[in-house]
C-alpha cells in the first residue's frame, strides 16, 4: 500500500545489482511513494547486474561510480542535481565487500591490503559520499542519509570478519556527520541495523544459513526482509522522521534486545 510519503522527493539510491538487494526493494518502494530517483553503483557491479531493468520501472537515469572515488562521487551528484533540478532529499548507502571474506581469509589472518579495501568500500566510501554531496551542497535541508549495517558492529559475529570493522567505523561516521551536517542544514544521518538478509553479498559470509536460522529463533516478530527494510527506509526518508538523526536503528525483529528465547531454549532441553 502506498501513501506518497515521498510525494515531491528526490533521492539517490546505491547498491541495487538485483532483486535480491535491499536497495533494490528501496527503489521500488520509493517510487511506489512518489519518489524521483537516480541509481547507482560501480561500473563492474553495473556490467554484472540487472540495474538497468530496475531504471526502467522507477523511471531513473543510472549513473555509473565507483563510490571509493571522489571524482565519480562528484560526477554523480552534480548529475544528479542536473537531472532534478537541484538538490535531492534522501541518499541510499548500500555498499560493502570483503576481498578477506571473499579470500576466505580468516579474521585471525588478514591480509592487511585487503582489510584497506574492506574499509575503503564498505565504510570510507559512507563519508566520502556524505562529504561529497556537503561540499557540492547536493542535499536539501531536512534531507535524510541512510547507510546499511548489521549488528556484527557491536557484537562478534566470527565468520563476519573484517566487515565488522567495518560496520562499526560506518555508524562512527554517521554519528559524526549527522552532528556536522545537521548544524548545517538539518540534514539527518542515520544507520539502519539490518537483520540477516539473503543478498547477495549477505550470502557470501560463510555460515550465513546458520545466521539467519538462529535470528529468525531469537527474534520475537522474526527476521525482518529485505521489503520490510525498504519500508522503514521510507519512513527515515519521509519527514515522519525530521527529528530522528546519528542513530543505529535496529531494524530485526527485536534479535538485538533478547538475551536467549524459548525456541533456542528447547533445542537445549530436548533429551
Amino acid at each position: 500500500m502506498a501513501y506518497q510519503l515521498l510525494k515531491g522527493k528526490k533521492g539517490i539510491i546505491s547498491g541495487a545489482l538485483d532483486e535480491q538487494s535491499i536497495a533494490w526493494h528501496v527503489a521500488l518502494r520509493c517510487h511506489e511513494e512518489g519518489a524521483a530517483l537516480t541509481l547507482t553503483n560501480a561500473p563492474i557491479a553495473l556490467r554484472m547486474g540487472k540495474i538497468n531493468e530496475l531504471a526502467r520501472q522507477v523511471n531513473a537515469e543510472v549513473i555509473p561510480a565507483d563510490a571509493t572515488s571522489i571524482e565519480d562521487l562528484q560526477k554523480l551528484f552534480a548529475r544528479a542535481k542536473e537531472l532534478h533540478g537541484g538538490g535531492v532529499d534522501f541518499v541510499l548507502h548500500s555498499i560493502g565487500m570483503s576481498p578477506n571474506v571473499r579470500k576466505n581469509k580468516p579474521y585471525t589472518d588478514l591480509n592487511y591490503e585487503f582489510y584497506l579495501k574492506t574499509l575503503d568500500i564498505s565504510a570510507a566510501s559512507f563519508h566520502k559520499m556524505i562529504q561529497t554531496a556537503y561540499q557540492l551542497d547536493a542535499i536539501n535541508e531536512w534531507g535524510s542519509i541512510v547507510g546499511l549495517s548489521y549488528i556484527a558492529a557491536q557484537r562478534v559475529f566470527p565468520n563476519y570478519n573484517d566487515m565488522a570493522d567495518a560496520k562499526a567505523l560506518l555508524e562512527s561516521i554517521t554519528r559524526s556527520w549527522g552532528y556536522h551536517y545537521g548544524i548545517r542544514k538539518k540534514v539527518r544521518v542515520n544507520t539502519v541495523s539490518q537483520s540477516p538478509t539473503p543478498t547477495t553479498a549477505g550470502s557470501g559470509v560463510s555460515g550465513f544459513d546458520v545466521f539467519y536460522r538462529y535470528a529468525e529463533m531469537m527474534s520475537p516478530l522474526g527476521n525482518a526482509t529485505a521489503g520490510d527494510c525498504a519500508n522503514y527506509c521510507v519512513l527515515l526518508f519521509s519527514d515522519l522522521s525530521r527529528k530522528v538523526t546519528m542513530q543505529n536503528l535496529f531494524h530485526d525483529g527485536g534479535y538485538s534486545f533478547v538475551g536467549v528465547s524459548e525456541k533456542l531454549m528447547e533445542l537445549f532441553t530436548k533429551p
